[in-house]
């Protein structure tokens, strides 16, 4: 039997009606940029598995650093003690980090970093003895599956069976030039009641929200008004972070930083699962107190698991090399370039580009899940490109080490497509 014929039998997929989705393709290996099935098919992977394997598959260098540190220190319970990969990480997590994070606390995924964050601002204002329980979130927003990030998000495919029980959020639409005025005018008026915790936000690109981007100084006015009252912010940069928006993160493009960041993904170059919340030393001060309760009492089994650290230490070496920043470059022009030729399209809608994302809205009218889209996935895999197009949306967001031949690979296959339609 295959493995797909295996995978029937016992395994539940995330984001799969069964029904009317029966096969999931084995893959069995990976390197670079590309996948390898049971046949030996390979398929360039465009969108490095959910952003994670920027740095390619199976990289050499996270490799030997993990099985290094696989062979010394494989777990140990985060309470209590320490370890020099959790010490190394956070440090060289700083070197990179906006300058005013100090603290990090650790989970397991993007999900998590999201709920650690939503408890600290609460927490924050308990502990500073003043009731600030709302919470304000961008419209269309997606912050993970968790019962806290699903609350913030804002996706009703995701959120519809869950609606009556998450927490109550105040949302507002995504700021641009033609509703600037009143966005600012919603949030000025929501804040004013002096009941608002925390505002979070994907800075910049809101990810499964087909890749929908904002300037940074419509998102800048907002955090001035949430800081001058005193409103925890939080920069959701699980998708965009370690260097898909052309700087290492989103926020670096923020005069105004985060009180909170939220990171995960390609934190660990997609070997192991791990998340990080970050902090400022003024969220980290609220808690520091000789009164026990004031404590932040959360945490997860495999906390700043040594393996996750290792992986996570390699990684960040990578992102400030001169050639990973190259290729992020090269990227970004090379994308620049083709959006240049296809945006008149008669079958393209809208085009943007920022740092290695590129999002191509197709002049079709189609599901987010279902026939059609699937369809759309299909012709891609059938060419050897992997891509998973939100609705009518394909989006590219690859491995920083993919060449030009191979970006142009993917590329001739988009316009082949456009011409197909």
């Amino acid at each position: 039997m295959s493995l797909s014929d295996r995978d029937q039998q016992h395994l539940w997929h995330p984001l799969t009606q069964h029904k009317i989705t029966k096969d999931h393709l084995g893959i069995s290996s990976a390197k670079g940029v590309f996948l390898y099935d049971e046949q030996g098919n390979k398929y360039l992977d465009a969108i490095s598995s959910w952003y994670t394997c920027v740095y390619g598959h199976c990289n050499a260098h996270i490799v030997k650093r993990v099985t290094e540190q696989v062979a010394k220190l494989d777990q140990i319970v985060f309470a209590g003690f320490t370890h020099e990969p959790a010490v190394v990480m956070a440090e060289k997590l700083m070197q990179i980090l906006p300058s005013n994070q100090q603290k990090v606390f650790f989970s397991d995924n993007g999900s998590t970093t999201v709920d650690v964050a939503i408890k600290m601002s609460l927490q924050y204002h308990f502990n500073k003895q003043k009731k600030k329980l709302k919470i304000i979130a961008f419209q269309n927003a997606f912050h993970g599956d968790t019962f806290g990030a699903m609350s913030v998000s804002g996706l009703d495919v995701y959120n519809g069976p869950f609606e009556d029980v998450v927490l109550k959020v105040d949302r507002i639409e995504i700021p641009t030039l033609e509703n600037r005025t009143q966005v600012l005018d919603q949030f000025q008026q929501l804040i004013s009641s002096d009941e608002v915790a925390c505002f979070i936000f994907e800075p910049l690109v809101q990810g499964a929200n087909c890749m929908n981007m904002y300037e940074a100084a419509y998102l800048d006015e907002l955090l001035e008004i949430a800081k001058a009252k005193d409103v925890v912010c939080i920069a959701d940069e699980v998708m965009t972070g370690f260097g898909k928006t052309g700087k290492y993160f989103a926020s670096d493009y923020l005069t105004h930083k985060p009180d909170i960041m939220c990171l995960s993904k390609a934190l660990t170059g997609g070997m192991v699962p791990m998340g990080l919340t970050t902090c400022t030393q003024k969220i980290y001060n609220a808690f520091y107190d000789d009164n026990l309760s004031k404590g932040f009492f959360h945490g997860h089994t495999y906390s700043a698991n040594p393996i996750a650290c290792s992986a996570a230490i390699a990684s960040i070496e990578l992102i400030q090399t001169e050639e990973i920043q190259r290729g992020i470059q090269k990227i970004h022009q090379s994308h620049t370039v083709f959006v240049n030729t296809i945006q008149h399209h008669k079958k393209v809608k809208n085009t943007r580009v920022l740092g290695v994302i590129l999002a191509i809205d197709l002049d079709i009218n189609i599901a987010r899940y279902g026939k059609d889209r699937n369809t759309i996935f299909n012709y891609f895999m059938d060419k050897g490109i992997f891509l998973r197009p939100l609705g009518n949306t394909i989006y590219i967001l690859p491995p920083y080490v993919t060449t030009e031949e191979q970006l142009n690979l993917v590329y001739q296959t988009i316009l082949n497509y456009l011409d197909h339609l």
